[in-house]
């Protein structure tokens, strides 16, 4: 049992690895292990695990539901129209039965927040499509609870430049790296900014600092930027650069994948998403912003064992 109190004191904020242990009916080094990978809320203090209570018992709710709770879907990670059209449209049928969300914070930010139980989904983009299947996998790999996550291909999308108008006829890279050019690049974390960063590399181009106008979070910030004449061009996808009247540069393709939970795979939910994005009206959607590739969606990749 744990600590005894006085009558009438609150019990403590924070659980010992016994007292952990006997809360969850686990043995002890169950809890150490669970510590190891990441799954469970604990601190370390004076060289002694901590658990907060408050977490412990939220970690307890969450984990009988699967990870997530049956009514609640949170997406985190890339931006992406299409994805958002289709959640925005799930979670309009669901009110006021369900949450739905859509959180875009890049996709590295995503994982952080996947990693930490706070998101239900994360959607992911690292690098050319050719190597996706395995850079996707190896980057879950430095996430704790990787173990329990699983991998689902939305499709591939295609990358590059979006485009002013003064910039509308832009041909190269190239160009676009020439004084009086102005950037809005993405954070660092995002796909899209690794993608930038990757196709400059190769072609031993750089970006002069008085070149970059801002820093946009999402795919959509930046075709805005551009689109209000904040800036004359910023990375991303073609159909935000269609869905806001913009040219576009392709500089190649990459796959668009969601990560989560084993068991959030099974919910309702998650399932109701993967029907939504397959619909008559999401792939009319995905053909008129142009630039996407479906022809795998809902494809479950595998990841390496841990």
């Amino acid at each position: 049992m744990s600590r005894r109190h006085e009558s009438g004191d609150a019990p403590p904020d924070y659980l010992t690895v016994r007292e952990t242990a006997e809360r969850l009916r686990l043995n002890e080094k169950k809890i150490y292990e669970l510590v190891k990978e990441g799954v469970i809320p604990a601190t370390k203090a004076a060289g002694k695990w901590l658990f907060p209570r408050r977490l412990v018992d939220e970690w307890m709710l969450e984990s009988a539901h699967g990870g997530a709770l049956a009514d609640r879907l949170i997406v985190t990670g890339s931006d992406d129209p299409l994805l958002a059209f289709t959640i925005g449209s799930l979670a309009a049928q669901l009110i006021p039965d369900a949450l739905v969300l859509y959180t875009p914070t890049g996709t590295r930010a995503g994982l952080d927040l996947l990693a930490r139980r706070r998101a239900s989904a994360c959607a992911i983009h690292w690098g050319p499509a050719e190597l996706a299947d395995r850079l996707h996998p190896q980057m879950l790999g430095a996430y704790p609870g990787h173990g329990e996550w699983t991998l689902v291909r939305v499709g591939q999308r295609r990358q590059g430049i979006m485009l002013g108008p003064r910039l509308a006829k832009a041909s190269g890279l190239g160009p676009l790296t020439g004084a009086g050019v102005r950037w809005v690049l993405r954070q660092q974390g995002a796909g899209t900014q690794h993608f930038l960063e990757n196709c400059l590399l190769r072609d031993q181009l750089q970006l002069a600092p008085a070149q970059i106008a801002g820093i946009a979070l999402t795919e959509r910030e930046a075709a805005s930027a551009v689109a209000r004449g904040a800036a004359d061009c910023a990375p991303g996808v073609q159909s935000a650069a269609t869905e806001f009247g913009l040219a576009f540069l392709p500089l190649g393709w990459e796959c668009f994948d969601l990560v989560l939970p084993k068991q959030v795979y099974f919910l309702q939910l998650f399932q109701r998403l993967l029907s939504e994005l397959r619909a008559p009206k999401a792939q009319a959607v995905a053909a008129s912003l142009e630039g996407y590739d479906l022809s795998a969606l809902g494809k479950v990749l595998s990841l390496p064992a841990t």
